[in-house]
């Protein structure tokens, strides 16, 4: 069943709301350093804001894990992936001590504004298994990670093979038209229309409709997905050959042409200063980057899923270029 909004946030809030009404429990686990939205309660979720410069803290109602971050997280390492999950029963057996109950589990396939992070492998299989045996719905953030950007699959969820409760779907669905989309299951659905009636007065009107259909039309005739899968396998391994030359690149990650690079010095230290001089002389190439993490030491690289090999080799050509330059000299001479 689908339900269309304006955006993302619309999205993950009619989610939200959705959990609230089925299981009566406003009670939600989420990742440390997750983004889900501008709206109250999607802040309210949203480590990355609500613990972030302004923010006012964590909401009572709001129950952070470790972000799980195989690389430089609580637990590292290929085989972390239960670990992690034990984190979401600690968090469940804390609900319940508290006399409550759990209304839901939210996060990205891919954490983006935590730097890029996958999740670890057999991860979100446990940890929904543990989130449904508590009484509480899986969502899948899809706003960023979904329509065939993984490359190898149409949904982030699909990375793992789980099947959530709930997706939300943001700006993929309209190619940058305020279209998006809340699908869930039929059972949800059903349960979901108690006789408070949800109602957008945009949501699903012909002119977006017509878009986010030509949308998915354009991303399977022109075979996008398959593009993002190929170019994202050439620049993520033409990345990582990058390491060998340029050993402040400690890790790079992702799937498809959503990728991150973290950068840390020898010491492990966080490389914020770096990750913004580069992606700030990127942009005098003609190169759109930013950088994102907890550290703001990691680069994001997510195209248009038009990119082309040939972009791929300029990017590449020209991150090469800015990596050889002393912009440790360069910081100090400008400080």
């Amino acid at each position: 069943m689908v339900h269309f909004v304006n955006s993302g946030s619309e999205a993950n809030e009619l989610a939200l709301r959705m959990a609230y009404t089925l299981t009566g429990s406003k009670e939600v686990i989420a990742s440390e350093h997750g983004y889900h939205g501008n709206t109250n309660t999607t802040i309210g979720v949203s480590s990355y804001k609500f613990n972030g410069k302004g923010g006012q803290g964590q909401p009572e109602n709001t129950h952070l894990i470790p972000m799980p971050d195989a690389f430089r997280g609580s637990y590292r390492g290929e085989n972390t992936g239960s670990l992690y999950a034990q984190e979401v029963q600690k968090t469940i057996a804390s609900i319940h001590k508290q006399g409550k109950t759990l209304g839901g589990f939210i996060i990205e396939p891919i954490i983006s504004c935590g730097g890029q992070v996958p999740l670890p492998k057999d991860f979100l299989p446990l940890a929904y298994q543990a989130v449904r045996a508590a009484g509480g719905l899986c969502i899948s953030d899809e706003v960023q990670t979904g329509c065939g950007r993984m490359g190898t699959h149409f949904w982030g969820f699909e990375l793992y093979g789980v099947v959530p409760d709930i997706v939300t779907i943001g700006k993929p669905l309209g190619n940058g038209h305020p279209v998006a989309a809340v699908v869930c299951t039929q059972e949800v659905a059903r349960k979901f229309a108690n006789g408070m009636e949800f109602f957008n007065t945009f949501g699903g009107n012909p002119v977006s409709c017509a878009i986010a259909s030509e949308t998915l039309s354009v991303i399977k005739e022109e075979k996008l997905q398959e593009n993002a899968k190929q170019v994202g396998l050439y620049l993520i391994q033409a990345l990582k050959d990058l390491q060998k030359d340029f050993p402040i690149i400690k890790d790079v990650r992702g799937h498809g042409l959503f990728v991150g690079i973290e950068l840390l010095s020898d010491q492990q230290t966080p490389l914020a200063a770096e990750a913004e001089y580069l992606a700030n002389r990127m942009k005098d190439l003609g190169i759109l980057m930013s950088t994102d993490g907890p550290d703001h030491n990691v680069l994001k690289i997510k195209p248009p899923m038009v990119f082309s090999f040939e972009q791929a080799k300029r990017l590449l050509h020209s991150l090469s270029k800015v990596l050889k330059e002393d912009f440790l000299s360069v910081l100090k001479t400008s400080n």
